[in-house]
């Protein structure tokens, strides 16, 4: 079975506690879902998984590769320590890769040098990848102990608010252990509320758009900068860094926590309609793909991809009204 699979598999049981938690926020009276929100962004984890259908592909050969080459040893696949010692070096990778980049196999080839088979490398990212579901809501508080050694929804939202005590902190996969160790870790404070969004609005519910717009930015600094060399650092520099002369004469807006806008223009009762059904296919058809996509050719990937992309297009065009609508104050 492939990971792709598993993921189909374990789609209704992702659904059914999306659905528990909108169920215990209305009850709270604290409903943090909104249908344009959330169609939309679970429509961005939709392309990362049609992303992964190939980009996989070369991950599991730059792996295989290093791994018959350069591993120091191979390790055995049927003992159940290389296992566990696997997941656990693996989490420490993922942390560095989170950090510091988005590079394809990087950070993870030290597990090919140490032996780990690509079986084990396959495994334990989807074991990574299923754990990290769950912190991703407002509605667990903080766990004690359990906080102080693993990624907790506490330790998790972190993670994702614009707060600047909060800002890149936090990248633990698994293990929270590894930001207490490299100087990441930052603890939830009930006194300053997470606010969440992007620091630069970005004021659409097109899904390409929120994937590309970060890397258009960055093709603009570099075409507007005078020096050769800051034309080729700006794609790998750190988040955030400019060169000096585009800074100074395209300066980026100052940022204010308090006047985070929420984006949430309104929406018809039959837009919402239209938007729901049509994501529900969507994702009939995403999990139709990915239970077949190992037995697709390239050319019918491209395809069955290009058209559960194109819908998911649709899905932002419809919730997103002409004219928008005034933003709304972020809220925690």
């Amino acid at each position: 079975m492939t990971g792709a699979q598993i993921i189909v598999l374990a789609t209704p049981v992702f659904l059914l506690l999306i659905a528990v938690e909108y169920l215990v926020g209305v009850k709270r009276g604290r409903n943090t879902y909104r249908l344009n929100d959330a169609l939309n962004s679970i429509g961005l984890g939709i392309m990362s998984q049609l992303t992964g259908v190939f980009s996989k592909l070369l991950v599991v050969g730059i792996y295989s590769a290093a791994f018959a080459h350069v591993a120091l040893w191979q390790l055995p696949s049927d003992r159940v320590w290389v296992w566990v010692a696997g997941l656990l070096v693996y989490d420490l990778c993922y942390y560095w890769h989170h950090r510091l980049g988005h590079t394809v196999a990087l950070f993870y080839l030290p597990m090919a040098v140490l032996g780990f088979p690509p079986l084990v490398l396959g495994s334990v990212a989807l074991i990574d990848l299923l754990y990290q579901y769950w912190v991703h809501t407002q509605h667990i508080g903080k766990l004690g102990w359990f906080d102080r050694w693993f990624c907790a929804p506490s330790n998790h939202r972190v993670h994702h608010a614009v707060n600047s005590k909060y800002l890149n902190r936090n990248y633990g996969g698994i293990l929270i252990v590894w930001d207490r160790l490299f100087g990441s870790f930052q603890e939830e404070d009930e006194r300053e509320p997470c606010v969440y969004g992007t620091r630069g609005p970005l004021r659409s519910w097109n899904p390409l758009w929120a994937n590309l717009q970060y890397y258009a930015k960055l093709a603009s600094d570099s075409w507007r900068a005078r020096a050769w060399f800051d034309k080729v650092r700006v794609w790998f520099e750190r988040p955030g860094w400019r060169p000096a002369d585009v800074a100074q004469k395209w300066p980026n807006p100052v940022f204010d926590l308090a006047n985070v806008q929420r984006y949430d223009p309104p929406m018809s009762r039959s837009g919402a309609w239209v938007a729901a059904a049509l994501f529900l296919l969507l994702l009939g058809a995403t999990a139709m793909f990915l239970w077949r996509a190992h037995a697709l050719a390239i050319g019918e990937q491209l395809a069955g991809a290009a058209g559960i992309v194109l819908g998911l297009w649709v899905v932002g065009v419809v919730t997103s009204p002409a004219g928008g609508g005034s933003p709304q104050a972020a809220r925690s």
